[in-house]
């Protein structure tokens, strides 16, 4: 990633998601490659905390913003390789990470919809919420950070290694 980023020093933000995050659940996510050099636990916190900030600076609910974040990909199977005969898996997963996110905790209107509307773009329902479209675009950035930066690292150091 292009910067680690350091939220476990966060004490303010660690408030908002120590609950959500003490839980086996969101632990879980650890299991799952999400973006080839991360995996779902670390890329729900990086979305979650960057989120929070942004929301936190524009005096929005950060709170929301943070709980939202994290359970966004509250899901547990390989999106790659699992199919639905329901929908794409921009369109499903949302709804099963709220349905995992609701027998979690219980959720605010602005959880719930930064959760089912994460995928805006993908998809075509408009987030109602600013703090919603917040989490939308730092997903879209997070999935590049997470993937696309290493990408070229990892080739531009084959390429050297080549000359």
């Amino acid at each position: 990633m292009t910067k680690k980023i350091n939220w476990q020093n966060d004490h303010a933000y660690v408030a908002q998601i120590e609950d959500l995050l003490a839980t086996d659940a969101v632990q879980r996510l650890a299991n799952y490659t999400q973006h080839h050099f991360s995996n779902r636990l670390e890329h729900s916190l990086n979305v979650s905390y960057r989120s929070y900030l942004i929301a936190k600076k524009l005096h929005l609910d950060a709170r929301a913003t943070a709980r939202g974040g994290l359970l966004h990909d509250l899901f547990y199977y390989d999106w790659r390789t699992t199919k639905f005969d329901m929908g794409t898996h921009a369109y499903v997963h949302p709804r099963i990470a709220l349905r995992n996110a609701e027998k979690l905790t219980a959720l605010s209107k602005k959880e719930k919809d930064i959760i089912i509307k994460h995928m805006w773009g993908a998809t075509i329902a408009p987030p109602r919420y600013l703090e919603s479209l917040i989490v939308s675009v730092v997903d879209d950035y997070c999935a590049i950070d997470e993937y696309l930066v290493p990408e070229i690292q990892q080739t531009s150091q084959k390429l050297k290694e080549k000359m």
